[in-house]
């Protein structure tokens, strides 16, 4: 529970109405009640507010609710949601260290205050930084540094000698450095190549269930500060994804693509090996990247091509049979034509 000023305050928000209102949770536009506070990140929700029982509103400036109510106006009212449901409704995790059921070799290094979980194995000279906290299966194979309040859920696993960073979250499944998809072909079979390099994922990187980040064939794959993976991801072996991107459900990257910052990438869309994507490039779901992309884009589709462009073809698919038949009629007509002129 929290005043409402203390609230506003913690999102640089303006307070209009009572600031010592006690707010006890965020709720639901539709579900809210009394000691509730929502929200309204798009105007098309306005109406809803009507009838809301909510304590208090988020809303942007220059948004009149239709009643009077009690508001913290600000200009990104979803920013501030996120921060006031997590200063509410998130407590902090305990500290239990190393619990009974973990296997944990002698040489790692575990600091003070992290936990590990039964089920867990960590293998030999693993750094495992502050405030870390390794959930009931989660497998860190030898070698493997990881920094700061990061939370690796069940079933997780680092493979040798890669590098978190602070802050990482590997949700439940995630695969961190499995062996990057190599082969010669030798005759009529395939010789595995050694993939010896690592994975390195920077502050705050986040990897969603199920996901794998494919360790380097040499050097590295590097995921940048701020990137977050969904769920069912694919990273191929020595790629670069910049700072800040986002890569949404069953994304595929191939090996040595480099990605550049603030990207983002809708469900199911992918890219060949060996590309440059610029900065600030926006691709919708099932686009295919086939060649390199400067910055400052917004694409979709197979081939590729500007998102307003690909939204033109696809209104005109539906109407192909009707355009197909139109013009067999008009391809009927002009040979009838052709004819009547050579008669003439």
């Amino acid at each position: 529970m929290a005043k409402l000023q203390k609230l506003a305050d913690l999102v640089g928000g303006e307070l209009q109405g009572d600031p010592d209102l006690d707010i006890v949770q965020v709720a639901p536009i539709d579900r809210a009640q009394q000691g509730d506070i929502t929200f309204v990140a798009n105007t098309k929700y306005l109406a809803k507010l009507k009838n809301c029982q909510a304590s208090a509103v988020i809303l942007a400036p220059g948004i009149d609710p239709p009643d009077k109510m009690n508001l913290i106006v600000c200009a990104n009212p979803y920013l501030a949601f996120a921060k006031i449901l997590t200063f509410l409704q998130v407590s902090e995790r305990p500290v239990n260290g190393v619990m009974s059921g973990a296997w944990v070799a002698e040489s790692a290094d575990i600091d003070k205050s992290a936990t590990i979980y039964p089920g867990c194995v960590v293998g030999e000279r693993v750094k495992l930084g502050a405030g870390t906290i390794l959930y009931p299966g989660v497998v860190i194979y030898d070698d493997v540094t990881i920094g700061r309040d990061c939370l690796l859920h069940a079933k997780a696993v680092v493979r040798e000698g890669c590098r978190l960073h602070d802050r990482v979250i590997l949700q439940p499944a995630a695969v961190i450095g499995a062996d990057g998809f190599g082969f010669a072909p030798d005759g009529d079979s395939y010789y595995k190549i050694p993939q010896v390099g690592i994975v390195i994922l920077e502050d705050d990187v986040e990897i969603g269930s199920g996901s794998c980040v494919d360790r380097a064939a040499l050097g590295e794959t590097r995921i940048c500060r701020g990137t977050k993976l969904d769920n069912l991801v694919q990273i191929g072996h020595n790629v670069n994804i910049g700072e800040d991107c986002i890569l949404v459900a069953q994304t595929g990257i191939s090996g040595s693509t480099i990605i550049g910052n603030h990207c983002t990438f809708g469900g199911q869309a992918a890219t060949a090996g060996h590309l440059k994507v610029g900065d600030h490039v926006m691709i919708g779901s099932r686009g295919a990247v086939t060649r390199d992309v400067a910055a400052n884009q917004t694409l979709s589709g197979l081939p590729l091509m500007p998102h307003k462009q690909w939204l033109r073809a696809t209104m005109t698919l539906p109407k192909l049979p009707e355009m197909r038949k139109e013009m067999k009629q008009i391809k009927n007509r002009l040979e009838e034509l052709e004819t009547l002129l050579k008669e003439n």
